[in-house]
């Protein structure tokens, strides 16, 4: 299968006759993105010699507590080892699906600090697009796949998080071999609604319209793709969204990691910006027939003007199924 590439930084769910008649704002503005983990990741396989490789850690581990005590940051979980004071401590790891109770002995490092030898991280921030919002709700999905931890490519463990205005100050663009991005600003204190997900089919949130211009704008029903014709409503420059088109060349029902359908940029304005699909795309909506249809998700490494797509049906159901509890 050919290379491929997220292009940003269990859906469950009603029928498709009953999302036929949900109307949603087809957004396809860039946002800022920070979320923080429930726990820290082990983001690097441990050392030989240390702590943290003897007491069994992995790379992708998610410590939830230290001594009894719940991990909330790394910063926390760091007071929590110099309160050991060197004496063995419990860790409760999330593994996969499993809680695995650990035993680790902080050493003390060179900064006269007691440690364990591990690299770990608890927040992420970064930049995509919001899919759509939803005027009877005031939901909002983006992305179209989670936020996964840079390191070790797994979802990152949902703690809390929300977005952020963002505008696109420049491109790169991608190329045969190497994924293009959008580089764009945010502002970290400048929070514009809460998230409660992060899934494999995208990140949810809440949203109040009338704090962010561009989810004031003519909504569209829900839709199923077909193949053919179709546009993708994306942020490639400064604040302002346009149409580009594009060849929905596929579609693949119930494909996992949001990969349902297979499409073509075939506007030569957006190759000519972005060489395609970049990183940063990720959640641009996709419209066919006076409906949104589906968001971008991936592009294909080994050429940036084709990538894949998830159905809006299914983006939906999950945040539907999540909001729900």
């Amino acid at each position: 299968m050919a290379a491929l590439a997220l292009a940003c930084l269990l859906c469950m769910g009603t029928t498709a006759m009953a999302t036929e008649t949900r109307m949603l704002v087809p957004v396809g503005h860039t946002v800022g993105i920070k979320l923080f983990a429930r726990g820290v990741v082990v983001v690097k396989a441990p050392e030989s010699g240390t702590p943290a490789k003897s007491c069994g850690l992995r790379s992708g581990d998610v410590i939830v507590s230290c001594g009894g005590d719940t991990v909330t940051s790394t910063e926390q979980f760091r007071t929590l080892l110099q309160e050991s004071g060197g004496d063995a401590t419990d860790l409760q790891v999330r593994r996969g699906g499993e809680r695995v109770i650990l035993s680790v002995e902080p050493e003390c490092n060179a900064d006269g600090e007691y440690a364990i030898g591990a690299w770990i991280r608890d927040s992420m921030a970064g930049i995509g697009t919001m899919t759509y919002y939803d005027p009877a709700t005031g939901a909002f999905g983006a992305l179209g796949h989670g936020v996964t931890d840079v390191d070790t490519a797994q979802l990152m463990p949902f703690g809390n998080g929300s977005i952020l205005p963002s505008s696109v100050k420049a491109v790169k663009k991608g190329v045969s071999g190497q994924a293009g991005e959008l580089k764009g600003d945010f502002v970290l204190t400048e929070d514009l609604g809460p998230l409660y997900a992060n899934t494999s089919c995208g990140v949810f949130g809440k949203l109040e319209a009338a704090d962010y211009d561009p989810v004031e704008n003519e909504a569209l029903p829900v839709g199923q793709p077909q193949v053919g014709p179709a546009a993708i409503r994306a942020n490639v420059d400064g604040d302002s969204v346009e149409e580009y088109d594009i060849e929905i060349l596929q579609t693949l029902p119930k494909a996992q990691d949001g990969r349902e359908l297979v499409l073509q940029v075939t506007d030569p304005d957006l190759i000519a910006q972005t060489g395609g699909i970049v990183q940063g795309m990720s959640g641009s909506p996709i419209l066919q027939n006076g409906k949104i249809v589906g968001a971008v998700t991936h592009v294909l490494l080994n050429d940036p003007t084709k990538g894949y797509g998830i159905f809006i049906e299914t983006m939906l159901n999950t945040g539907d199924t999540v909001a729900a509890g």
